[in-house]
């Protein structure tokens, strides 16, 4: 093993195969356009592939591959959700995420690790007792741990802030970290192999409509005609169904974090704090990664903010008080597409074949595999799979909303 790192280390050639066929012209049509080129749209056209046989597939994406949030987010799975409907689907997602290295035949890091969220009033202790219930109920490895319990799990971590002193925790064994760049990029890659198409910088600007079905895909290198539409683009969701009139409760926000230098290994669980919205949790390489809450206010934009940083740094200095001369390297920010009831759209539309992946507020890395999949079966099939029925988008008119508002690692 030294030698072969050794002549790794010193080759001129980086030894690794290409993975994506080179860049070509579109072709005049496809059976299926996939429109976003992150973790969702890609996992939806390999599903399609393998366990369909439908291939004729493009992926258009705007930039570059996983580039969108897929690549801006803190690579958080778990399933420890607040309704029988959210925890079925997650639960499902966490199982196809321990497979996926096997699959794919391509490491994805994937590092089961557990996940503790602290409950700072006697309230949210009730509120953790039931959700530790549902989850069990429906499959999840979710339990209630007391403030010795903590302790032993986290010992660096201080149980007493001045203000909020733990009470008790959420702990969920199932709770995990991915490489989210790998896991596109194996999506991506398997795909491919499949003849699936993938199209960078292939931005979609406009739509061709006739008798309530989408025709035509317009974009910056030419008109594609299609068989059907899969909408994938998270944090801009509502600004391409406004391109076909498709009317949806999406509000979109920032939502920032950050990374410190690297330390020695000290914390292994994902801890979070729903009271002082923010959640911690250290790398495999070391560093430490803090996330927290959107911002206050809608905005097409990933900027980082000088407040946010203050704000959230100064929560999680009250959780790790140690953690106050670590130096930051990073920040950066993704786009939030965040519904009423803080759960996902997915599903048919008002056109017949154009397909909403879409309201994914902080959650949508998470539900990667399980999203690809149903959606694939949606397209392949023309049926509602029955996870995701509960996220059609007539919700909102049926009064039939499913509440994970809560439910996040720190709320918004």
């Amino acid at each position: 093993m030294p030698l072969a790192l050794l002549k790794y280390g010193l080759s001129s050639d980086y030894p690794v195969e290409v993975d994506l066929p080179a860049p070509k012209a579109l072709k005049p049509a496809y059976d299926v356009v996939i429109i976003g080129g992150g973790g969702h749209g890609l996992a939806t056209a390999y599903y399609l592939a393998k366990y369909h046989g439908v291939s004729n597939v493009a992926v258009l994406e705007k930039s570059y591959l996983g580039g969108g949030n897929t690549a801006r987010n803190t690579a958080v799975i778990r399933s420890n959700y607040l309704t029988s409907e959210g925890v079925r689907f997650y639960a499902e997602s966490v199982r196809m995420f321990k497979e996926l290295s096997n699959e794919f035949d391509f490491n994805i890091m994937y590092s089961e690790r557990g996940q503790l969220t602290l409950a700072h009033t006697d309230a949210t202790v009730r509120a953790f007792r039931q959700r530790a219930e549902v989850n069990k109920h429906f499959g999840g490895r979710t339990e209630m741990i007391d403030r010795q319990q903590i302790r032993e799990l986290v010992p660096c971590l201080n149980l007493d802030p001045g203000h909020l002193p733990v009470l008790a925790g959420l702990w969920h064994i199932d709770g995990a970290t991915a490489r989210h760049d790998a896991v596109a990029w194996g999506y991506a890659k398997q795909a491919a192999k499949r003849g699936v198409e993938i199209h960078q910088l292939t931005e979609v600007q406009d739509f061709i409509v006739e008798n309530g079905r989408v025709t035509t895909v317009r974009t910056n290198r030419g008109d594609v005609r299609c068989g059907c539409v899969v909408q994938a683009v998270a944090g801009a969701s509502s600004l391409l169904m406004n391109k076909l009139n498709i009317k949806a409760p999406i509000h979109t926000y920032p939502l920032q974090a950050m990374v410190t230098q690297p330390f020695k290994p000290f914390l292994d669980p994902l801890v979070s704090s729903s009271a002082l919205h923010c959640y911690v949790q250290q790398t495999s390489r070391g560093e430490i990664v803090f996330g927290g809450g959107s911002d206050p206010y809608p905005l097409y934009n990933t900027r980082s903010t000088l407040d946010l940083k203050e704000s959230l740094l100064a929560h999680a200095i009250e959780m790790f008080p140690f953690m106050a001369g670590a130096k930051l390297m990073r920040q950066w920010a993704g786009s939030t597409d965040m519904t009423p009831d803080y759960s996902p759209i997915m599903g048919r539309s008002p056109l017949d074949n154009y397909y909403l992946d879409a309201g994914w507020g902080t959650w949508g890395f998470k539900a990667t595999p399980i999203c690809g999949w149903t959606m694939a079966e949606l397209v392949a099939t023309g049926k509602t799979p029955a996870l995701i029925k509960p996220f059609a988008l007539e919700r909102f008119s049926t009064f039939r909303q499913v509440n994970e508002m809560g439910a996040t690692a720190a709320s918004h």
